[in-house]
């Protein structure tokens, strides 16, 4: 099989690399791609964001499959444009992919279909939602209608923060148009879990979960990103937890989806919060998650490639057996993020940490100047290690992750720790 990759980031690197060990793949280009793709794949310099183009390049190359890994162009309705071109396409339409483009969209599904979330209301007016913060009380988080690369969700511990976020958004329009209308919503207490499930229709095959670290420093502190590293399994996630999901959550939305108009397919994320109520959303997003994508796929067994074709063409997917192993992926980033950051600044130890036994690089943001490697992104690497648990993943991660330089390189140095301790 031809298979054409739309992405460039670490996400789509894990994919390309997991989509390259199949014995059905023939041909994979990714678009734009990036210097670790390239490893795996051709890479062609068309932007996520030229649909023209990217339907042009898959006239040229007749791909059986195009996989779009990004949610922008899947809210923008790249799938749609595929789709009408003739071919086949992993990704949901842009009707399906609102439950992530539009936070008041999947909100309102929820809410009409009694999928339980936490409690909310959606505003277009400043004066309203500061008198909802009020009526809610803090903890409770701000949350921009549409896409904001990761950073939209504001959680604010005081009703100070809760006005600040509410014209950071709505009056500074900090987040442009994707923070005029916003969701102010209930803080919900418990373990947060990524779960990703494969769906065609009214088809949902549980693919697997894992956790995110979104905060920029260790503990939890300081601003979201999009995300500074992921490890799954999660001991709390265990059998009965995914199939009760299952039962309150994944297909009820999907059914919601269907019957409303707007069958879903592709892969559907699921944020969640396993409260002391039960598992609720925090919110549903469109495509495999970065880096929680890294840290499924890197242990995952068998082959990937048919579970997205079957997908893509309307089929229920096979079953995916649980793997044995754990993975951790901690995300490096460039000094500054998610604010300022320079480009351009080289980096070293990248084949020493990928040579050591488990350990896989997912290039996020890089690129390559005169033959060197260097920084082109906020989110630069996706330093992934697979082993027995998850306490011996971390041990493998940080040692790769000791071996890379760079100047004003950053990560979190607790990713995984917590759970694997109370584990």
């Amino acid at each position: 099989m031809n298979v054409l990759v739309v992405g460039g980031g670490g996400r789509e690197h894990a994919l390309c690399w997991k989509l390259a060990q199949s014995t059905r793949l023939t041909r994979l280009v990714a678009a734009p791609g990036n210097p670790g793709i390239a490893r795996h794949a051709a890479c062609v310099a068309v932007s996520v964001d030229d649909h023209d183009g990217l339907v042009r390049l898959a006239d040229k190359e007749r791909p059986d499959l195009v996989v779009i890994g990004p949610e922008v162009p899947l809210v923008a309705g790249l799938a749609d444009r595929l789709t009408a071109a003739g071919f086949t396409v992993f990704g949901p339409s842009a009707r399906a992919a609102a439950i992530e483009g539009s936070k008041a969209f999947s909100k309102a599904l929820m809410a009409r279909h009694a999928i339980p979330t936490a409690r909310f209301e959606t505003f277009t007016d400043a004066a309203r939602a500061r008198r909802f913060c009020r009526e809610l009380g803090a903890p409770l988080v701000v949350k921009t209608d549409g896409l904001a690369a990761g950073k939209g969700a504001i959680v604010c511990t005081t009703l100070a923060e809760a006005d600040d976020a509410i014209a950071a958004c709505m009056e500074r329009r900090e987040f442009g148009a994707s923070g005029t209308t916003v969701v102010v919503e209930e803080f919900l207490v418990g373990d947060e879990v990524s779960f990703f499930a494969l769906v065609s229709g009214r088809n949902v095959t549980p693919l697997a979960a894992a956790q995110d670290h979104k905060a920029i420093f260790d503990g939890d502190r300081g601003p979201n990103t999009g995300g500074m590293g992921a490890f799954s399994p999660v001991a709390s996630f265990d059998a009965a937890m995914q199939e009760r999901v299952m039962t309150t959550i994944v297909r009820p939305t999907v059914t919601a989806l269907a019957e409303e108009g707007a069958p879903y397919s592709g892969v559907l994320f699921v944020q969640l919060m396993v409260t002391r109520e039960g598992p609720k959303v925090v919110e549903f997003n469109c495509r495999f998650g970065d880096p929680e994508c890294q840290a499924i796929l890197a242990p995952m067994d068998g082959d990937l490639l048919p579970l997205l074709v079957a997908v893509a063409k309307g089929a229920p997917a096979p079953e995916v057996a649980a793997s044995t192993r754990a993975a951790v992926c901690v995300t490096v980033v460039s000094g500054g993020y998610p604010g300022t950051y320079a480009t351009g600044v080289p980096i070293t130890g990248v084949d020493e940490a990928a040579s050591l036994a488990g350990v896989q690089l997912f290039h996020a943001g890089t690129a390559l100047r005169d033959g060197r490697l260097v920084t082109a992104g906020g989110r630069v690497l996706g330093v992934t290690a697979v082993a027995e648990d998850v306490a011996a993943a971390i041990e493998r991660a940080y040692q790769a992750v000791s071996r890379i330089r760079f100047d004003g390189m950053h990560f979190r140095k607790d990713i995984g720790r917590r759970k694997a301790v109370a584990a």
